[in-house]
């Protein structure tokens, strides 16, 4: 079975975590992946879509059979300038919005220039606003405050800032002495450390993969269509993404989480039975959940019409779209599901 490289993981991870990559700004990202990737000597071709799909020749060709994780994060698009020189703002992805209200934040401009700035309720200050305190925090009462000195929307302009404008914001990246993954977009960056880890694994010790095998590392998940560029001659699909955690669920962050079913309906009852007893013969720890408010990449693929099997596993991660957080144990777990799948 493979082996939970703790210390490589948090390298990995930070620069991962670390690189913005907004739904819709993701060649930074995806350029730092494929250069992990070429260093463990895989296949590596970037597909239209910007995402990055790694080819690998396994034991038997009789089919073939995929996983992925998204690269594409949560994040903000410049809606409009305000006369005063602040930016309203459009979300891309679904947010949390209460939690931004007071994250730093950075402007990327479609001339290669970045700003700070901060976003704020547009009732920021309690000696001020009498409803500092209880206002919306929608997306349209938050407003970014530019660390520039502006007082207008020529002003704005003048720097290169326009509607259309990505807004990343801080992903407050930490890995606890106690072994908790806090930060924004564990949803889906902890997955990516995962299979860059199974791949540097897998070309260390010339492992080979039981099948012919399709890992991508795709963008576009967070807005519905991430998934829709897969090769459509695979058979099996297991992706991995967030598992839930809340109410009535029975997600753990120190565990795997095996979804059957979301809010697209039931994963193939094959091939998520295949996984669980896989979790039980390798001795790991798992639930079995339903999550109501959730579509995956596996979705994604069913809708572009690939015919196949599809199944979803991830660590559970706490307070999904707000700030999130898993545990090493979670991680651990479902890297080790997944090498279990394809490899072992």
């Amino acid at each position: 079975m493979i082996k939970f490289d703790k210390e490589y993981f948090k390298q990995v991870a930070e620069e991962v975590f670390r690189c913005d990559s907004p739904t819709g700004y993701t060649d930074n990202v995806i350029s730092l992946v494929k250069r992990y990737v070429d260093s463990y000597g895989y296949e590596t071709n970037i597909l239209n879509n910007g995402a990055l799909e790694v080819s690998i020749k396994g034991k038997d060709s009789s089919k073939i059979v995929a996983t992925s994780a998204h690269c594409d994060t949560l994040g903000l698009m410049v809606r409009s300038i305000k006369s005063d020189g602040k930016l309203t703002l459009t979300a891309l992805g679904g947010p949390s919005t209460p939690t931004l209200d007071g994250e730093y934040c950075t402007i990327y401009t479609r001339d290669g220039k970045k700003y700070t700035g901060t976003i704020l309720s547009t009732s920021p200050a309690v000696h001020v606003f009498k409803d500092a305190n209880t206002k919306s925090r929608s997306i349209d009462d938050l407003e970014v405050r530019l660390d520039e000195e502006v007082f207008s929307k020529a002003d704005v302009e003048k720097l290169g800032i326009q509607n259309g404008d990505i807004v990343a914001y801080d992903t407050k990246f930490t890995i606890t002495d106690t072994g908790f993954l806090k930060t924004r977009f564990v949803d889906d960056k902890a997955s990516v450390a995962i299979l860059l880890m199974l791949l540097k694994y897998t070309s260390e010790h010339q492992i080979k993969f039981k099948l012919d095998t399709k890992i991508y590392f795709v963008v576009y998940e967070e807005v519905g269509h991430g998934a829709s560029m897969v090769d459509k001659n695979i058979s099996e699909f297991v992706t991995l993404d967030m598992g839930c955690i809340g109410l009535d669920l029975a997600g753990s962050e120190y565990a795997v989480s095996i979804c059957a079913k979301d809010s697209g309906g039931p994963y193939d009852y094959e091939l998520t039975t295949r996984l669980i007893n896989m979790a039980k013969e390798n001795g790991l720890n798992y639930t079995v959940d339903i999550f109501p408010f959730y579509g995956s990449d596996v979705g994604a693929a069913r809708r572009a019409g690939v015919d196949m099997k599809g199944a979803l596993i991830g660590s559970g991660v706490s307070a999904s779209h707000g700030m999130e957080r898993t545990h090493l144990k979670g991680i651990e777990n479902t890297l080790k599901l997944i090498y279990a799948y394809l490899v072992k």
